[in-house]
């Protein structure tokens, strides 16, 4: 069987971390998908597109996402022939995102609204058009789907990580002290086991 796994890498990230997954899927051809998009409709055109054409020849497509990458997957990518998805610390619950900065900023909805955008002092803009968009477009998802998420999580939370778990059935694997960023040498060899293992419980 031809089989492609498809990496998208989370804000700030490269194709270039797709990479480390090739001797995970030895026979398995790698890619990583260098996006443009911004946001969630940007993705909604851009993702599907790129999984189609990528997977065109295979027999089998496997998803790797992480981040923001997870996020504009699980918005763009649900009718899409994937046989299985693993996600890194995955951003599930963007509206409540959204709302914890405006949370962070005193920013109120009827100021975000008169203004369109605000920028954060963290140099992030927040978005009136994102907030509706993301409000009137709940993620539709039931692609066979397995979940790493980092206990020390500081932009994730546990519970909204647990509730998507939970309503799409895909088994939550937490690492204690793990970090949103899955990066040293620790975290990286819990993250190797992890696909190993459910691979293995796959067959």
């Amino acid at each position: 069987m031809k089989q492609l796994i498809i990496y998208i890498h989370g804000l700030g990230g490269s194709t270039d971390e797709a990479e480390h997954y090739k001797s995970l899927f030895p026979g398995s051809d790698v890619a990583g998908f260098d996006y443009n998009s911004q946001t969630p409709w940007e993705a909604k055109e851009e993702f599907p597109e790129y999984v189609r054409k990528a997977s065109e020849g295979y027999d089998d497509t496997i998803l790797i996402a992480n981040s923001l990458g997870t996020y504009f997957s699980l918005m763009s990518l649900g009718g899409i022939p994937i046989s299985k998805a693993f996600l890194i610390s995955p951003v599930v619950d963007m509206e409540r995102m959204i709302a914890g900065m405006m949370k962070n900023e005193n920013i109120t909805e009827k100021e975000l609204k008169e203004k369109s955008e605000i920028r954060c002092t963290s140099g992030a803009v927040l978005s009136w058009k994102y907030l509706c968009y993301v409000r009137n477009n709940p993620i539709e998802w039931e692609i066979p789907t397995f979940i790493l998420y980092g206990s020390n999580d500081m932009l994730v939370e546990a519970d909204t990580v647990r509730s998507f778990a939970d309503r799409t059935g895909a088994p939550l694997t937490i690492m204690e002290n793990g970090e949103h960023w899955f990066h040293t040498e620790e975290q990286m060899r819990f993250l190797d086991k992890w696909i190993e293992e459910m691979i293995r419980n796959e067959e």
